[in-house]
């Protein structure tokens, strides 16, 4: 749950939870404010009651302790508003019938709902009845007893708390459009800060936060601003050490494919020809001549395979003819390495002559890891390699029938991803490896001005800035 979210649900429990309480104390006053009018009511009639006992008896001229009463009949409109709306007052004279007289029992209020009067009346009972003595010289001479209508009472109650309610819900609802509004500006810079680390995750480390009035927003964004800095200086750092690495790594390449040329290459050519002057001169001795034919055939084999591994050293078609050409005779002698007929193609599209070196061979060395993965590690009938140049970059795709899975491609520790990942990392650009139909599609871009950065490859595997720093450091 969002915080945004989070805060005015929050918002919103309070409101409800003192709606309840102010509810509850509305329930409550009312309650015993309608207990107090009953008893109100039973003390003013009361009073009525023996004013009018006594104007009868100063009328009629009876007095003293023991004198008969004629009590008079109380029930006028005089004595309606004595009676507080919503109770029954019943007055009784010794020796008399019960007189009983009801204050505004059609007016006291709509009906309340069902559940209300049922929580009500669980909460508080029954009002009990209020009884009080009607005395004349010191004489019990009758007794008032008032009552409140359960319904009226229930009514008047919900009449009230309707009213809270009504009230308390506008000013809810006023409380939560500001607490909305007020809460989504406070919270405006983490939706900031957010979309500064997700550009920050997708390699953007120029990324700069701006500065918040809130402290704490303010503190958290600087902390980012200078997490990003120091990502971007890491990130450069890696990436230089990156390309002298690759660089370093082609220049050792090439000396070992230069060491194995000059020193295995004309041993086994001496082998050869020691081998042939051999068989030519034994043509009495068939054993030493079979020999002899041995001994050649496994220098030619030898030579055979280390002109592979020569090739796979230092592409020679690359610095002659360039990257296409280099890329169509890498295509075209895989057939003959995979164990299942294979069929490799190659399109190209765009001028690739004008590619720099630093570009030209990664792609070079991404191609022939492609191949090499999709033949070691899958069962394809099919390996399509695209090239696509482009004003200002050049894409890479290489796509396989032979079963991968994508996933497990992508996660996975392997050398050869590693090594594409990082090579093109270092050129800046981006790699994807998705599903393809039946194997897997591996796709790269990489910015074309990136060649303004790097100096062109020597015929002997160093740049010119390579050059320099060895002449810097002797």
């Amino acid at each position: 749950m969002g915080l945004f979210i989070g805060l005015i649900l929050r918002v919103t429990a309070v409101v409800l939870l003192c709606l309840g309480l102010a509810t509850a104390w509305v329930v409550s006053e009312v309650h015993q404010g309608i207990r107090e009018e009953t008893a109100a009511s039973a003390d003013r009639v009361v009073r009525e009651a023996q004013e009018l006992a006594w104007r009868e008896l100063t009328w009629r001229g009876s007095t003293g302790r023991f004198a008969k009463y004629a009590f008079p009949d109380w029930r006028s409109s005089h004595t309606l508003r004595f009676i507080s709306p919503g109770n029954c007052v019943a007055l009784t004279w010794a020796g008399e019938a019960t007189l009983q007289q009801c204050s505004g029992l059609e007016t006291a209020g709509r009906p309340a709902p069902a559940w209300f009067e049922g929580l009500y009346r669980a909460a508080f009972g029954e009002i009990e009845p209020i009884r009080r003595l009607v005395t004349l010289n010191r004489r019990e001479a009758g007794i008032v007893v008032t009552t409140p209508d359960r319904g009226a009472a229930v009514r008047q109650v919900w009449r009230q708390v309707r009213v809270l309610m009504a009230a308390a819900a506008a000013m809810a609802g006023g409380i939560a459009l500001l607490a909305t509004l007020v809460i989504g500006v406070a919270l405006r810079p983490a939706r900031v800060i957010t979309r500064g680390l997700g550009r920050m995750e997708r390699g953007d480390h120029a990324t700069r936060l701006p500065r918040f009035r809130a402290q704490e927003f303010d503190g958290i964004a600087q902390a980012v601003n200078a997490l990003s800095e120091r990502l971007r200086q890491t990130t450069a750092e890696r990436t230089a050490l990156t390309r002298r690495l690759f660089a370093v790594q082609e220049e050792e390449r090439r000396a070992l494919a230069r060491d194995l040329h000059d020193e295995f290459g004309q041993c086994l050519t001496a082998t050869g020809a020691l081998a042939g002057a051999i068989e030519a001169e034994t043509g009495d001795r068939p054993a030493l001549r079979d020999d002899a034919r041995a001994i050649g055939r496994i220098t030619r084999d030898m030579m055979g395979t280390l002109k592979g591994a020569l090739a796979r050293l230092r592409p020679p078609d690359l610095d002659e003819f360039g990257l296409e050409h280099g890329l169509r005779r890498l295509v075209s002698i895989w057939p003959g390495r995979s164990v299942n007929p294979v069929a490799f193609n190659l399109s190209v599209a765009g001028d690739l002559s004008t590619l720099s070196g630093p570009i030209s061979l990664s792609l070079y060395r991404i191609v022939q890891e492609c191949l090499t993965n999709a033949v070691r590690h899958g069962r394809p009938t099919r390996v399509d390699v695209t090239i696509v140049r482009m004003p200002d970059r050049v894409m890479l795709g290489v796509v396989d029938d032979g079963g991968g899975d994508a996933v497990l491609v992508e996660t996975g520790r392997g050398q050869g991803v590693l090594g594409i990942r990082e090579r093109i990392g270092a050129l800046g650009g981006d790699l994807s490896i998705g599903p393809a139909p039946g194997g897997v599609r591996i796709e790269a871009t990489i910015p074309c001005e990136f060649e303004a950065d790097q100096p062109p490859i020597r015929s002997d595997g160093t740049t010119g800035s390579d050059v320099a720093w060895r002449d810097l450091a002797a």
